[in-house]
């Protein structure tokens, strides 16, 4: 079993708890689930820059990345260094994030929130909305394509932005579908868990130019983004190279400065 396996399976047991005890009906009530939504999509196409700047704690693959500044200050540090959006892992199992943290995030920014999580179930893209999201992650490795079809639509049709991951050309030909925004490259193999930014590359060239592509993982250079627009590339999702520095919000406005 791979990591994402393990992953998946847990989360299966997670959502089935979690339904019984805060109903998706309940859910729709929430105060955020009433509120419109900010496209990620259309801030990455309009940015400079089109970074997409992630919170996390820690990862199966680092352990500890940085435990100690908090979601708040994160968030308003991202904005203020002008990032498109931010992405907020919120498994808390695997890599010690929270809903919490969305709500968080969403309290004290005005820009786009990514909900990073493993979602095999939609009961978690209502959750997504309750809890302040603008977009979501679905991962094709972990569903059907008839899964990633019915999750992408029931996102839309909340008002969702669905960014759908892929990992290899079978992945991304059973994810070119119409409810989908974006099309994220993940550099980093599943199994072996290394990185390279030819992945995207290779696969650039079958991404059709109605999807925003973004290419996630293995990002820590301004000349590997500039080197990525060239194929076409307007997202980059940045995750550990800036949570792993004192200020991340820093960290990102440096990284900017140097880009633009």
């Amino acid at each position: 079993m791979t990591i994402l396996d393990t992953i998946t399976a847990y989360k299966l047991k997670e959502v089935n708890a979690k339904k019984k005890v805060l109903p998706q009906s309940l859910l729709e009530h929430f105060p955020f689930f009433d509120r419109v939504p900010i496209s990620l999509a259309e801030a990455l196409r309009n940015a400079p820059t089109g970074i997409i700047a992630e919170h996390k704690r820690r990862s199966p693959s680092k352990s500890v990345i940085n435990d100690k500044v908090s979601i708040d200050e994160v968030a308003i540090g991202y904005e203020k260094a002008g990032i498109s959006g931010m992405s907020v892992l919120t498994d808390t199992k695997f890599f010690g994030g929270s809903l919490d943290d969305l709500v968080l995030a969403r309290a004290v920014t005005s820009f786009p929130l990514l909900r990073k999580e493993f979602i095999v179930d939609p009961y978690q893209i209502y959750e997504a909305k309750a809890y302040g999201a603008d977009a979501i992650l679905l991962i094709a490795a972990c569903l059907k394509q008839s899964e990633l079809k019915d999750y992408s639509e029931i996102a839309k049709s909340i008002g969702l932005d669905v960014l759908l991951e892929v990992h290899n050309m079978e992945e991304l030909e059973k994810s070119l579908l119409p409810s989908v925004d974006m099309l994220g490259v993940n550099n980093r193999n599943l199994k072996t868990f290394e990185v390279s930014t030819n992945i995207s590359k290779e696969l650039s060239k079958h991404i059709p130019d109605e999807f925003v592509k973004v290419s996630e993982s293995g990002i820590s250079s301004v000349e590997t983004i500039k080197e990525l627009k060239e194929y076409g590339f307007n997202g980059f999702l940045i995750g550990e190279n800036f949570m792993k520095t004192d200020n991340p919000g820093e960290s990102a406005s440096d990284f900017l400065k140097q880009l633009q």
